[in-house]
């Protein structure tokens, strides 16, 4: 009786074996393998969502700080607060020049182009900057510098809204106030008309209406023949056959490239000469366009 009880038991432990082993199995004989398998699957797709949850985290802080800054700081004063500390009041004779503006002028000579060596000129140029920052930042960055001349180049990103919609009026209103700000303080002001732009290399004319550059440039010229400033303009010299900016002095349709700052340096060199030829600056309030003018004009919304 036990050797039969023995029997019994092998019997049936092999039975159970075969059909573990069959239900581990598929077709193939290897889905016991694949169940092995299934976990470790399992464990690189979480590892992998993980690391890309870890990714986009990071991403969050940093764009988080860098608006915490920028929210502490919306003018950039602190971009150039060291170097303005450096530098020295203008010898006697000397025509020192500022360039103020955004990464047009940023880039010039940093990215593209020559600064004008051998020149007592000091860049003040902020990539991706508005004129209402331009306007806080004018006295640290500008008149505490005492130059004879300040080249204006500012615009272009509101018209993008890189701080938000703006109207042409606004713009207006910015450089008018940079304007009465400088002739105050006896500085001759020059007036760059805004770049043209191109979408040969990407798209630019959906930010930047080409209308809208001609309307603020038509009056800029106007602005400062009535208000005795200079004005320079780049854009006719920079436009191709199709009145766009011309593929060949640009690099993203929007920027000058090495070209493009060399049809610029003597354009900003004739202007400045004509701006220091001139009489001293009258320190009075320039007049501005009344409401009845301003409601007549079209084309001047964003």
């Amino acid at each position: 009786m036990r050797l039969f009880r023995r029997i019994g038991v092998v019997l049936v432990t092999l039975v159970l074996l075969v059909s573990i082993n069959v239900s581990a199995q598929g077709p193939n004989g290897i889905v016991l393998a694949q169940t092995q398998t299934q976990p470790v699957a399992q464990a690189k797709t979480q590892a992998a969502a993980a690391t890309a949850d870890s990714v986009d985290m990071a991403k969050l802080q940093s764009d988080l700080k860098t608006a915490q800054d920028k929210l502490k700081d919306w003018p950039n004063l602190g971009r150039y607060h060291d170097a303005d500390a450096q530098v020295e009041p203008p010898a006697a004779g000397e025509n020192r020049v500022v360039f103020m503006g955004d990464s047009i002028t940023d880039g010039w000579g940093r990215k593209y182009g020559k600064f004008f060596p051998g020149k007592s000129y000091i860049n003040r140029g902020i990539s991706g900057q508005t004129t209402p920052q331009m306007l806080i930042r004018f006295r640290p960055d500008v008149i505490a510098l005492k130059p004879k001349v300040v080249v204006i180049l500012a615009g272009t990103n509101d018209l993008a809204g890189n701080t938000g919609p703006s109207r042409i009026e606004a713009i207006e209103d910015n450089l008018t106030s940079m304007s009465e700000l400088a002739k105050a303080n006896g500085i001759h002001v020059v007036l760059a008309s805004l770049l043209p732009v191109c979408d040969y290399i990407k798209p630019q004319t959906n930010r930047r209406s080409p209308e809208q550059i001609v309307a603020l440039n038509d009056w800029m010229k106007d602005y400062a023949a009535k208000n005795g400033l200079g004005y320079l303009d780049y854009y006719s010299a920079m436009l191709d056959d199709k009145k766009v900016l011309n593929q060949n002095m640009t690099y993203d349709g929007l920027h000058p490239n090495d070209a493009g700052y060399e049809i610029m340096g003597p354009l900003a060199e004739k202007a400045i000469a004509s701006a220091l030829r001139g009489a001293p600056p009258a320190h009075k309030t320039a007049s501005k366009r009344t409401h009845a003018e301003r409601s007549s004009k079209k084309g001047g919304g964003m």
